[in-house]
């Protein structure tokens, strides 16, 4: 048996490709799969060493008659487009793929397979733009507040002076009508300039303290009908961050997904699940990073909006009435600070808002 079947660990440089990669034997015995093909298929290296990859494509019995060329030497390389199962992600939707197949040198019986995301480089160029209209979001939301909060205080210190020269009660109501929508103003206001002008507490965060915080948080305001589920992996690491910003940003979510399942708690069925993991090689915007703490925030509600699905992260967009549309506006810039990234995969029965967090 020749040295790259004895060791799977001299595969382990293909952990660092953004692709994903396994080594395969003739009978579709996983022997190795990279840390994208675990990022993908959402399980550990562990249990896809003890699966057959020939079961993970729609196309089996496609993938079986290369990977028996490529080891009988008919050619040295096949490819093919096929549809890669995801049982174990939210959409349970296959993913098109590009398969290629390649002869090992000097193993007679295992190949090596590359599966190419079709889709990857639009997601990723969907990810540059989505940070790009953030920033740009941030900055327009920073110049309009600004432009708003001088005129507020003229009008409320006209309003205040001329409640003081007025003797008819039902006047005076008018002018507290005023100040009371000044007032509420103001505050929309400083919600929307809090993030920018507030510094950053970095210390050591616990991912898993926040989350528990937040779910003590969540069941007051919910007391009744609201499963609140931990599925946590204990074995993630601290890593520095303003402890307070992330109790916010993942409250906010949180509490939007509890508001959204109202109905199904007054039924008694409402359940939300907090899920952390690790998550290896990934790319965040164009930077990539060895590890990444992943929390999905997820519930069994009705679903986003289709109409603002792709706008939910936007100032000043809300699917619930009398909704501010701000919770997720701050909850992205603050999950951003801490060069991370959050989006949302939406169907009816099922949410979920996914959070990436590099990890040192």
């Amino acid at each position: 048996m020749n040295t790259l079947a004895r060791s799977p660990s001299a595969f382990d440089a293909f952990d660092h490709l953004a692709t994903m990669v396994a080594v395969i034997d003739v009978k579709g015995q996983c022997v190795f799969a990279n840390a994208a093909f675990e990022n993908t298929l959402g399980l550990p290296r562990r249990h896809l060493q003890q699966q057959c990859v020939f079961d993970w494509f729609i196309q089996r019995s496609l993938l079986m008659s290369t990977v028996q060329a490529v080891v009988d030497n008919e050619y040295s390389t096949g490819r093919f487009d096929a549809s890669l199962r995801q049982p174990h992600v939210l959409s349970q939707e296959p993913l098109p793929v590009h398969v290629i197949v390649t002869q090992i040198e000097r193993s007679q019986q295992q190949v090596l397979l590359e599966v190419v995301e079709i889709k990857q480089q639009a997601r990723q160029d969907r990810e540059t733009r989505t940070l790009d209209q953030a920033r740009m979001t941030k900055e327009l939301i920073r110049n309009l507040a600004h432009e708003i909060k001088n005129p507020l205080g003229g009008i409320r210190g006209a309003a205040q002076l001329l409640e003081m020269d007025l003797n008819d009660k039902a006047l005076i109501e008018y002018t507290q009508v005023i100040i009371h929508e000044v007032d509420r103003l103001q505050g929309l206001v400083d919600r929307l300039l809090a993030p920018h002008r507030r510094p950053q507490m970095v210390a050591d965060v616990n991912i898993h303290e926040v989350l528990e915080r937040v779910r003590a948080l969540v069941l007051i305001e919910c007391p009744k009908g609201l499963e609140l589920v931990r599925d946590y992996d204990i074995s993630l690491p601290e890593f520095r961050g303003d402890r307070e910003q992330l109790i916010q940003a993942v409250l906010n979510v949180t509490q939007n997904a509890a508001q959204a399942l109202a109905a199904r708690r007054q039924e008694g069925s409402a359940r939300i699940i907090l899920r952390t993991r690790a998550a290896r090689q990934i790319t965040i915007g164009l930077h990539r990073y060895r590890l990444a703490l992943e929390l999905h925030i997820e519930d069994n509600g009705p679903g986003v909006a289709a109409e603002i699905r792709d706008r939910i992260f936007f100032p000043l967009v809300s699917g619930r009435d009398g909704g501010s549309g701000l919770g997720l506006t701050l909850a992205q810039d603050f999950i951003q600070q801490h060069r991370g990234t959050i989006e949302c995969e939406s169907e009816p029965g099922r949410t979920l808002f996914r959070i990436l967090i590099p990890l040192p």
